[in-house]
């Protein structure tokens, strides 16, 4: 799951970041409406989390745009204002939550968990393949029943293979869910799901993820 975090005070984005990621999130930043713009025109982002006030303008002029467009991206506004009307603005805008500043960062993870599992989202289901079973809510996966611990990664590389199965996923696209922009060595993507496969082959989970060369990764049950 990739989340766009649209927050100018440094501090305060940077916390955000730091309680998502622990959460098995990637997470992208930046500080403004337009830079907000730009990425949401060129990126793919599972959620959206936005500072109501940015120094080009008002978060609620983002949230309109996507809503004017059919885009029902789960949005969580933040604001410092508390006043009622406010709120309401941002609600009626197509924000589908608030959050008033000061807050706990185990509040906004949990805040955006339900965003994220409302109707029609894949987040909250639980999905088996083979015989591993993956908990989108939990974010946990297990072979006949028995934990498979994951490192960040590759939960994320898991998550979007299964959500995709059945389907190519192309490398682009699983550096996008797994590392957003901070793109890393060209071979990343490979290492990961090498290493997901030598797990799988371990504990004789029934599946494989195939090589589709110059094209991607799809999984599938053995």
């Amino acid at each position: 799951m990739r989340i766009l975090v649209v927050e100018d005070e440094r501090r305060i984005a940077q916390q955000i970041e730091k309680a998502l990621v622990a959460a098995a999130f990637s997470v992208d930043q930046c500080g403004c409406v337009e830079d907000a713009r730009m990425l949401m025109k060129s990126e793919m982002f599972d959620a959206l989390i936005a500072d109501r006030m940015l120094p080009d303008g008002d978060a609620i002029e983002i949230v309109s745009s996507l809503r004017e467009e059919g885009n029902d991206l789960p949005i969580l506004m933040l604001t410092a204002r508390d006043a009622i009307e406010d709120r309401i603005d941002g609600l009626e805008a197509g924000a589908d939550d608030y959050l008033i500043k000061p807050f706990a960062m185990s509040e906004l993870v949990a805040r955006m968990r339900a965003l994220l599992r409302r109707p029609g989202s894949v987040f909250g289901k639980t999905e088996t393949v083979g015989s591993l079973s993956y908990n989108f809510k939990s974010r946990t996966a297990t072979v006949n029943a028995v934990a498979l611990p994951l490192p960040r990664h590759e939960l994320l590389v898991l998550e979007s293979l299964i959500s995709n199965r059945g389907h190519v996923v192309t490398k682009d696209d699983l550096l996008n869910k797994v590392y957003g922009l901070e793109i890393p060595e060209s071979n990343t993507i490979p290492v990961h799901v090498h290493n997901l496969r030598r797990k799988f082959k371990q504990l004789s989970a029934g599946l494989e993820i195939h090589t589709y060369r110059g094209l991607g990764y799809m999984l599938d049950s053995l």
